[in-house]
C-alpha cells in the first residue's frame, strides 16, 4: 500500500509539473512573441543597465510592434501600420519631478490613438497627429516622488505611458522609432538617446546652472510661469462630493487679444459643471449625465438645472447687459462679450472671471481629492492661435478682503495654464502686408495664397505673385487679374502661363515708402478691411529694427515704442476713431466692393540711426501684427533701379492720387 501510494504521488506530482509547464510556461511566451504584429515585439520591461547609473531622471522608448493596416497598397511610404508603443519615467533623484513633461519625436506621420498616463500638452484630443512630434504631460500621475519618500515604490516613482496609433512609410523589417526622446522640465539638460534596436533610452540630470528652490514651500510648488495669456483654476470652497473654482483669464502679452474668446477644456475623472457665474456654457444637455456614472451615483439628483455634462464644455463670457444679473453676474472682470484686450490698449479689459460648481465621481469623493481639468484650449474669432500647456500646481492664490482690511484670504489649491501665441503656418494667415515706394511705381502683392486657397483653386499656388499699379490696392484680390496683365503689358513683362493665385486676405496692410532725405524720412502704413466685419479698438504693431530708434511720430493713430517687444512701434486707433469698418458694396451694382480703410504717415529721423539705408531695405518692416496675429509678408521689397527711376515722377503722381482716394 505504502509503495503503490508513493508511486500515486509521484505521478501525480508529475502530471502537474507537466501540466502547468504547458499551459503557463508556454502561454506566457507565446503572449510576449505574439504574431499578430508583423515585427516581432520588443520586451515592453526594458531595463538597460544605464537605469542604475543615472541620478536624474531616466527616461525609455520601446516600440513593442505592429500590424499592416488597411488598405493595404503598393506603394511602402503610403501603407499604414498600426503600432504598439510605450515610453517611461523614472526619477531616480533625491526629490521629486513636478509636473514631468516628455518629448517624443515622432517623424512617420504618426497618429496617435491612445495614450494611458499621460495627456497630449497642447490639449489636442485622441486621435491626434502628431508626426512632427508631441510632448506628454502626465495625468492622473502628474508629480513623481522620490525613492527616498516612498521606500522605492515604483508606481510613485515611475510612470508608463502606453500608446496605440497608426504610421506610415517604415517598410518592415526596419524599426520606426523617433528622432529623439527627452525631458522639457526647466532645469535639466538631456544627451543625445542611446538607441538599442527598438529601444531608446536617456538620462536626463539636473543643470549646474539651476537654481535649487529656496525653501520648503517652494519646492512643494512649481513656480508661476510666464504666458502671453494664463489661466489660473483656483479651488474656492470644496466639499464631499463637489467644489467651488475660479477660473482666472489673464492676457500678459502686449500683442495679445481674443474677441468673443471661447475656453474649452476636458473632465478626465466624470465631473460635471452644475452651474457657472460670470459665463455660461454653449451647450444645455443634461443627457449626457443622465446616461453616465453621474446618473448611477447621483440616483435621486435632479439634472436638469445642470449647466454642462459634456466631456469637453465650451465656456463663453456673458454680455454686458448681464453683469449685475443676481443669478449669473455680479462677478468681477466678466460680462464684457468675449473681449480681452492688452494692458496697453485697455487695462480694464486685460482680465476675465467666472466662477463653477463642479460636482465629483468616486473614487473622488472626499474633500481633498481635488483634479483639474486637462487640455485647456482657447480662441477667438479672427484671433491669435493660443498653444496651452498642462495646469501645473503653483502655490495657493492671495486674495485681498473685499472690506479693504489688510488681511489676505488663500484658495484651497491652486493651478496654473500658460498659453503662448504661435506663429501661422505658411498658406495659413489672416492678414497680408504689400509694399511700394515712391522710387517704384509698382507694388509688391502679397504672396500667392498667402491666407489661403480653395482646393480647386487652378491658379498657381507657388508661383511669384505679379506687380501691381497702386490704384490695384483698392480692388478686391479676386478682381485684380485683369489690372496685373495690364501692367505687365505696359511694363513688357512676360506673363507666366499658369497664374498665381491671389492672397486672399481679409485684411491687408500696405507700407509705403513716401519720402527719404538727408535728415529724415517718411513711410505711410494704410490699413484695408475686405471682410463683413468691423474691427473694434483695433491695434497694429510693425517690427522696423534698423529704423526703431530713429522712430518720431505716429500723425493720425496713437503711437508707441515697445523697446521689449524687439524694436517694435506699436499703434492704435485714436479715441471714437478705433473702428476699421467693413467693406461695403460699390455705388452702382458692377462695380467692386470697396474695402474699410484707415491710414496714417509715420516720420523717422536719422539722428540715431547713422548708416541707415532706407531705400535698401531698412525702411521696410521685418515683421507686422494686426490684433495680434502675424500678418503674412512680402519676399521682396521695391527696387530702385536706371528703370524704376525714369517713372519716378509718374510714380509719384499715382501714388499721390492714391492717397487722395484713401483719405
Amino acid at each position: 500500500m505504502s509503495s503503490s501510494g508513493g508511486g500515486a504521488r509521484l505521478a501525480e506530482f508529475f502530471f502537474c509539473f507537466f501540466f502547468f509547464s504547458t499551459l503557463i510556461i508556454p502561454h506566457g511566451r507565446n503572449r510576449a512573441l505574439a504574431q499578430d504584429y508583423e515585427d516581432q515585439q520588443q520586451d515592453a520591461g526594458y531595463h538597460p543597465k544605464e537605469e542604475g547609473a543615472c541620478n536624474g531622471v531616466f527616461l525609455t522608448y520601446t516600440f513593442e510592434g505592429r500590424s499592416r493596416e488597411f488598405p493595404h497598397v503598393k506603394n511602402a511610404s503610403a501603407q499604414a501600420y498600426a503600432f504598439r508603443a510605450s515610453a517611461t519615467v523614472l526619477n531616480a533623484m533625491a526629490e521629486d519631478l513636478n509636473t514631468w513633461k516628455m518629448f517624443i519625436g515622432f517623424q512617420h506621420d504618426e497618429i496617435l490613438v491612445s495614450a494611458s498616463g499621460a495627456v497630449i500638452i497642447d490639449g489636442t484630443d485622441f486621435p491626434a497627429r502628431v508626426g512632427n512630434g508631441t510632448t506628454f504631460a502626465g495625468f492622473p500621475q502628474t508629480d513623481l516622488l522620490s525613492a527616498i519618500e516612498t521606500a522605492g515604490d515604483m508606481n510613485q516613482i515611475s510612470v508608463t505611458v502606453d500608446m496605440t496609433g497608426t504610421q506610415f512609410g517604415v517598410k518592415p523589417p526596419a524599426i520606426p522609432m523617433p528622432k529623439t526622446i527627452k525631458l522639457l522640465n526647466d532645469g535639466f539638460d538631456c544627451p543625445n538617446p542611446t538607441r538599442k534596436g527598438g529601444h531608446m533610452h536617456l538620462c536626463c540630470v539636473k543643470s549646474k546652472k539651476h537654481k535649487k528652490a529656496a525653501s520648503a514651500a517652494a519646492a512643494k510648488f512649481l513656480p508661476r510661469m510666464y504666458g502671453d495669456l494664463t489661466i489660473a483654476y483656483d479651488v474656492l470652497q470644496a466639499y464631499q462630493t463637489n467644489y467651488m473654482a475660479q477660473v482666472t483669464i489673464d492676457v500678459n502679452s502686449p500683442m495679445g487679444r481674443l474677441d468673443n474668446w471661447n475656453l474649452t477644456w476636458e473632465w478626465k475623472r466624470g465631473e460635471f459643471i452644475y452651474n457657472l457665474k460670470g459665463a455660461y456654457t454653449l451647450k444645455h444637455d443634461y443627457s449626457d449625465c443622465i446616461y453616465s456614472e453621474a446618473a448611477k451615483f447621483y440616483r435621486d439628483f435632479d439634472f436638469s438645472p445642470v449647466a454642462s455634462c459634456e466631456r469637453r464644455p465650451t465656456i463663453v463670457d456673458l454680455p454686458p447687459e448681464r453683469a449685475n444679473d443676481p443669478q449669473i453676474g455680479r462677478i468681477p472682470f466678466c460680462c464684457k462679450n468675449g473681449t480681452l484686450l492688452p494692458s496697453t490698449v485697455d487695462a480694464s479689459k486685460s482680465k476675465a472671471i467666472f466662477q463653477l460648481l463642479v460636482y465629483k465621481l468616486p473614487p473622488d469623493n472626499n474633500r481633498t481629492a481635488l483634479f483639474p481639468p486637462q487640455n485647456f484650449k482657447i480662441n477667438g474669432f479672427l484671433n491669435p492661435e493660443y498653444r496651452c500647456g498642462p495646469p501645473i500646481r503653483v502655490s495657493p492664490m492671495e486674495f485681498p478682503d473685499p472690506s479693504g482690511l489688510m488681511d489676505k484670504s488663500y484658495a484651497m489649491v491652486s493651478w496654473q495654464v500658460a498659453c503662448n501665441i504661435s506663429r501661422p503656418k505658411a498658406k495659413a494667415a489672416q492678414c497680408c502686408v504689400t509694399f511700394s515706394a515712391f522710387y517704384n511705381d509698382s507694388v509688391v502683392p502679397c504672396g500667392a495664397c498667402a491666407c489661403g486657397c480653395p482646393d480647386d483653386a487652378t491658379c498657381s499656388r507657388h508661383a511669384p505673385s505679379l506687380l501691381l499699379p497702386p490704384e490695384a490696392l483698392l480692388l478686391p484680390p479676386e478682381n485684380r487679374t485683369a489690372k496685373a496683365k495690364a501692367w505687365a503689358h505696359i511694363k513688357h513683362w512676360r506673363m507666366p502661363k499658369q497664374l498665381p493665385c491671389w492672397d486672399n486676405c481679409g485684411l491687408s496692410i500696405n507700407w509705403h515708402l513716401m519720402s527719404d532725405y538727408r535728415t529724415g524720412w517718411t513711410a505711410r502704413i494704410t490699413l484695408f478691411n475686405w471682410r463683413d466685419y468691423t474691427y473694434k479698438d483695433w491695434f497694429a504693431a510693425i517690427r522696423i529694427p534698423k529704423a526703431y530708434k530713429g522712430y518720431d511720430k505716429v500723425y493720425s493713430f496713437n503711437g508707441t515704442k515697445l523697446p521689449h517687444l524687439d524694436d517694435t512701434i506699436f499703434m492704435r486707433g485714436l479715441p471714437f476713431m478705433n473702428y476699421l469698418l467693413p467693406e461695403t458694396d460699390g455705388k452702382t451694382s458692377g462695380d467692386p466692393r470697396v474695402p474699410g480703410k484707415q491710414q496714417s504717415v509715420i516720420s523717422f529721423t536719422k539722428k540715431h540711426t547713422p548708416g541707415i539705408q532706407v531705400l535698401r531695405g531698412d525702411g521696410f518692416p521685418t515683421r507686422v501684427f494686426f490684433d495680434g496675429v502675424e500678418c503674412a509678408m512680402p519676399d521682396t521689397i521695391p527696387i530702385r533701379s536706371a528703370a524704376t527711376r525714369v517713372g519716378a515722377t509718374a510714380a509719384a503722381a499715382a501714388v499721390a492720387a492714391l492717397a487722395l482716394i484713401l483719405s
